[in-house]
């Protein structure tokens, strides 16, 4: 049960801004060469931003099991994309938000089973994007959209998001079919500042704000959409290593995951994917700019991030779930009272991972973290006192449903291992952030690699795919999606992960 309201709280409030498939370094202060987010990038300025922060699992729902447990994918079981498995964790970032007498609501994109699982917040409207299970079962998605009930009363009872015809997983793009008021990143702005004028005014909030965008489908409103269009593209980066991934190539489906696609598709994809990001850049600031006329910017903590990134093509690679920069580096950014201590303009250089977030806002809020989350508090970075919280970071995801490929990373270095053939790279982050250049084809440098996979099988050995026997790499097992811990609904108990 939620503590009652207490007279004069002044405890800040949160408003944590989540997009879904934002690469990490696709803002204009990374000096990105096209996208264009001037009000992110003052928000980073007068706050912090980390440059190497990763989605351990880099595809949508398990990346949010991170995010609202504050646990490792082995923790929360979470190690690849599989729908309609229960979330049934004791422990929430909404939930103990609301236990310490916090006001807490979701607007947007929750990716939970059941659809309707509260995760602890109090209110949740909800758009999850194109609903795949409903639609595929002739069942009408609002019943679980609140968003499409709210667009039908506005432009006819016919309305649908997917009116475009432009799918949700891939390369195609077109301009949004309806004014500007009516897209869904709107819809979600638009509901937060309605949430400003309505919450309780005798509680501090809890507001989650999760855009289904920039994910496809590509659809930002036109003068985004043009904005682009009309510019020189970045063209991809193709390592000297890409045709890693030839048999799972399909040139023919907008929807690939690897395809060599002609220039114009690609450019089209990008001024889609980058609109929506300067899009979702201006709902930003026109939510703050009611914030600030709420009296409210000043005793508010914001973080901002994504669940994940997009490769847009950068090694013939689409979409996420793979371990390279394009997938699994996200940003995140936090801005904070005076009273939290945050330096501005600090950028820490330490390897963090969503699951540092959770703790990270209780942290600024005076609240305490659970003991049973593995995500660490990052103000000890934000602050100047602390490097980093962690010396290396392991993240996986199954992939093509044949292997589960595996990375750790110090933010320097990066190495990476396919369950189905034991394959090896490592990559220099600081000399080859595009990863041009795999080190592991240099027989020079067997020794750094054979450092890097003494960690790996270390971390997994004890893992149920047996993947590890604690002295070697076993390739060719079975990967899954899910550990059996989740599946029967019970919690993990082994030592945490790093």
């Amino acid at each position: 049960m939620p503590t009652p309201p207490r007279p004069n709280d002044d405890r800040p409030n949160v408003v944590f801004i989540c997009v879904d498939q934002w690469r990490g370094d696709a803002l204009g202060i990374e000096g990105h060469p096209a996208v264009q987010t001037p009000y992110l990038d003052y928000l980073a300025s007068r706050g912090a931003r980390f440059l190497r922060a990763y989605a351990g699992v880099p595809s949508c729902i398990a990346a949010r099991a991170s995010l609202h447990t504050g646990l490792t994918p082995e923790h929360h079981g979470r190690v690849g994309y599989r729908e309609h498995v229960e979330w049934n964790y004791p422990v929430t970032m909404a939930g103990e938000f609301l236990r310490n007498g916090y006001q807490t609501q979701a607007i947007g994109k929750m990716h939970v089973y059941p659809a309707r699982e509260r995760l602890g917040f109090e209110g949740v409207e909800l758009h999850d994007g194109f609903v795949h299970f409903l639609r595929d079962n002739h069942q009408d998605p609002a019943y679980i959209d609140d968003y499409l009930p709210w667009l039908r009363q506005r432009a006819g009872a016919e309305a649908d998001y997917f009116d475009h015809g432009v799918d949700c997983n891939g390369v195609a793009a077109r301009p949004w079919d309806k004014p500007e008021a009516l897209h869904p990143t709107t819809w979600v702005f638009s509901q937060g500042i309605r949430f400003l004028k309505r919450r309780d005014p005798r509680r501090p909030f809890f507001l989650f704000l999760s855009m289904h965008r920039p994910h496809p489908p590509y659809d930002p409103p036109q003068w985004a959409f043009d904005q682009y269009m009309g510019m020189d593209l970045p063209e991809p980066a193709i390592g000297d290593w890409s045709q890693r991934f030839d048999e799972f190539r399909d040139d023919n489906t907008p929807m690939s995951q690897v395809a060599h696609y002609r220039p114009e598709v690609r450019r089209r994809a990008q001024a889609g994917y980058y609109g929506h990001m300067t899009h979702i850049d201006h709902q930003v600031n026109r939510f703050l700019e009611n914030l600030q006329e709420a009296g409210l910017a000043q005793n508010t903590v914001i973080c901002f991030t994504s669940d994940h990134g997009e490769m847009m093509g950068d090694h013939h690679l689409y979409r996420k779930t793979v371990p390279y920069e394009g997938s699994a580096r996200v940003p995140l950014l936090f801005r904070a009272p005076e009273s939290v201590g945050i330096q501005p303009g600090v950028t820490p250089g330490g390897v963090v991972e969503l699951r540092d977030i959770m703790p990270t806002l209780l942290d600024a809020c005076g609240l305490d973290i659970p003991d049973v989350i593995d995500g660490k508090s990052l103000l000890p970075m934000m602050r100047g006192d602390a490097d980093s919280v962690r010396d290396v970071l392991h993240g996986e995801h199954v992939f093509g449903g044949t292997q589960s490929i595996h990375y750790l990373t110090d933010g320097r270095e990066k190495y990476i291992w396919f369950s189905s053939d034991g394959h090896e790279q490592l990559f220099d982050l600081v000399n080859d952030p595009h990863e041009l250049h795999d080190l592991a084809r240099d027989t020079g440098q067997a020794d750094r690699v054979a450092a890097w996979r003494r960690r790996l099988v270390a971390h997994l050995d004890g893992r149920e795919e047996g993947y590890s026997d604690g002295t070697g790499l076993i390739p060719g097992r079975e990967p899954v999606a899910a550990l059996s811990h989740l599946l029967e609904g019970s919690m993990w108990t082994g030592a945490p992960g790093v």
